[in-house]
């Protein structure tokens, strides 16, 4: 459910009958919103049903979500729950206050029924006068026709929805995602125990509802791989645009927001937006590991690391980062640290293969930047590569690496994110898992135990990865990652 704005009276406009009267007049008949099943459609139908198979005879129910207010009488742009998003196709902006139901049949299987707010008629007050879901104001929606055209099931207004989901919670398994739409839920809650369901039963079984929809996430299918290999191609574009604007970045002040206003008009132009809030980190500012106030200068001489994705219509996310030389030129200091970083996401890459564990890919990169920081002598005496690598008594080396290599990937730019450890961190990659390889090494400017020539320096490297039936394809490989290539980049791209 949407949640409440507070509206003023001191700009309200008188309404009168003669003026509904006659804006009900003389329209044009409305064009349908759709025109053929989406191609979502199918893929999100078979999600479903795999869904479906592991409740039988329950109720299942997923919310988009509702309109977050942002200030007074404005709204945050919408973006539906990502569980909504994957079981319905559905992304963008679409369809606040929505729910998908699975509805159990006496046959087996389920019935989908998508519960949403559909096109107000033009005798209405809302067509006209409603500031936040009116036509006039914020555009048609779809009709419940336009709906089960595009999507393949069955559509009904929300106004039922408590009632059909409700019914007979005390004999049918209710289940709700919970998260997506918490006073939804409050009330769902209310309307169960009412019916019949036992409250003390409700959020386990609600939760185990939301593990499997993560679950199922994990291995994309090939709808899913295209909308990465979209998000990947227009973030490479949102770099090129970035990288051209160096020069303005540098001249213009305040450069991190300029690079960041650069990539979000390439993100806004070729898709639904930034999947993230982009970094835009330049000099010691890339030390600091999610560093979104893009507050500072970018000077030349210094390095810029820049971690951004283009989050496509379909919600999809890419997720790349790439750290540049401001003037196309890396120092002797600043490539030793680079091509330690490009060292290890390699042995990463490497390590992408079925049957691989997911964590044996953080192994290969660590190990990498652990040789490197021992053959810098950043160790403490006595310490050997192994020493640290120890997971019980050592782990020196993540003063310099705090985080991880990889995550999942997908609708969400950390993915799967209700995946236990079990299935996440201690499981076998699979083809269609989509994963990330991102080493870094961060050196801040007031560490004493870094080199002197190291210090205010920070490197990631970072790639979208496929995982194949024989090994792994990055999907970003286009966008050049070693040091001479990466100069070669910024001299191309800049026409120098």
């Amino acid at each position: 459910m949407s949640e409440e704005q507070k509206q003023a009276d001191n700009r309200a406009r008188a309404t009168t009958d003669e003026l509904r009267a006659f804006i009900r007049e003389d329209w044009a008949p409305r064009r349908p919103t759709a025109e053929a099943e989406a191609p979502a459609a199918a893929y999100a139908a078979a999600r479903r049903a795999v869904l479906s198979a592991a409740y039988p005879k329950q109720r299942v129910v997923v919310p988009a979500g509702g309109l977050k207010v942002r200030s007074n009488d404005t709204d945050y742009v919408f973006r539906p729950h990502t569980a909504f998003a994957y079981l319905t196709g559905l992304g963008a902006d679409r369809e606040p206050d929505a729910v998908l139901v699975l509805e159990p049949l006496d046959e087996g299987g389920h019935e989908a029924v998508l519960y949403f707010r559909p096109l107000a008629e033009r005798d209405s007050d809302e067509f006209f006068a409603d500031a936040r879901y009116g036509e006039f104001w914020v555009g048609a929606r779809p009709s419940i026709e336009d709906v089960e055209l595009e999507l393949g099931l069955t559509a009904r207004h929300v106004d039922g929805l408590v009632d059909a989901v409700a019914k007979d919670a005390g004999e049918v398994t209710v289940r709700v995602v919970r998260d997506a739409d918490t006073e939804l839920t409050a009330r769902l809650d209310a309307a169960r125990v009412a019916n019949g369901a036992a409250e003390e039963g409700l959020q386990e079984s609600d939760d185990a509802l939301a593990h499997e929809i993560s679950l199922l996430r994990l291995c994309k299918d090939e709808h899913e791989v295209e909308q990465m290999r979209q998000a990947v191609a227009a973030t490479a574009e949102g770099f090129e645009a970035m990288i051209a604007a160096l020069p303005d970045a540098v001249g213009n002040g305040r450069g991190e927001r300029w690079l960041e206003g650069t990539f979000g008009l390439t993100a806004r132009h070729r898709g639904n937006g930034v999947g993230y809030d982009s970094i835009c980190a330049a000099g010691d500012h890339a030390n600091t590991l999610h560093w979104i106030k893009n507050t500072g200068e970018v000077r030349e001489g210094e390095l810029v690391l820049i971690d951004a994705g283009v989050e496509v219509d379909s919600l999809y996310t890419a997720d790349i980062t790439r750290t540049l030389p401001v003037d196309g030129t890396f120092t002797d200091a600043q490539r030793e640290i680079y091509d330690a970083v490009y060292a290890a996401q390699e042995a990463g890459i490497a390590a992408v293969r079925p049957g691989a564990r997911f964590s044996d890919v953080h192994a290969a990169a660590i190990r990498v930047i652990a040789e490197h920081l021992h053959a810098w002598g950043l160790l403490p005496e006595g310490v050997s590569v192994e020493d640290t690598l120890d997971k019980e008594h050592g782990q020196y080396h993540r003063r310099w690496m705090v985080h991880g290599t990889s995550h999942h990937l997908g609708l969400d730019v950390h993915d799967c994110a209700l995946a236990t450890r079990e299935e996440y961190m201690d499981a076998e990659l699979k083809p269609g898992m989509v994963l990330t390889v991102e080493p870094g090494l961060y050196f801040k400017a007031d560490d004493l135990k870094a080199p002197e020539r190291f210090r205010g320096t920070g490197v990631r490297i970072e790639d979208d990865v496929l995982v194949t039936e024989d090994g792994c394809e990055n999907l970003s490989a286009a966008m050049p990652r070693s040091a001479d290539d990466v100069e070669a980049w910024v001299r191309r791209v800049q026409g120098r």
